[in-house]
């Protein structure tokens, strides 16, 4: 049960990210974005700096972005039972006040973004408000669609 449980979690975590990350860049494709960029990409320019061809760095920030949002995923399904749409949104919020407090000031924007525009630290909470929201609702209906134990529940 245990290796459906992380397995579930991972592939719908790797769902909600995808999620966030469509309507990230349907903002920023828009215009609506007050971000210079998505937070995955400058993450990793500022780690490998000019050192990767651009298609390189993109593929590297697509695949941590995706990675990390499955890992998160899986452990939510690991240590919650039942996963709930409310404890998916509380984890959304977790990890939102995280990367404000470690990536933005680590990528130059400030805490909160506030370097660039308080409007960041609300647009960053609407997207991990979905990335929880997602991850919750689909860990918590589970059952529904597959007509199995929940993966979220006890072993």
């Amino acid at each position: 049960m245990t290796q459906h449980r992380l397995r579930d979690g991972f592939g719908y975590g790797v769902v909600a990210t995808i999620a966030m990350s469509v309507l990230m860049l349907m903002a920023l494709i828009s215009g609506l974005s007050p971000m210079p960029q998505p937070v995955p990409k400058a993450v990793v320019e500022q780690l490998f700096s000019a050192g990767l061809p651009k298609p390189a760095m993109m593929a590297l920030a697509i695949g941590l972005h995706l990675g990390y949002g499955g890992l998160i995923g899986a452990v939510l399904a690991r240590i919650a039972r039942p996963v709930t749409l409310l404890k998916g949104l509380a984890l959304g919020v977790g990890l939102w006040a995280m990367m404000q407090v470690t990536f933005l000031p680590f990528l130059g924007w400030g805490l909160f973004g506030m370097a660039i525009t308080p409007k960041i630290a609300v647009a960053t909470l609407v997207l991990h408000l979905v990335y929880g929201g997602v991850l919750g609702w689909a860990l918590d209906h589970d059952t529904s669609s597959t007509g199995r134990t929940s993966p979220t529940t006890t072993d």
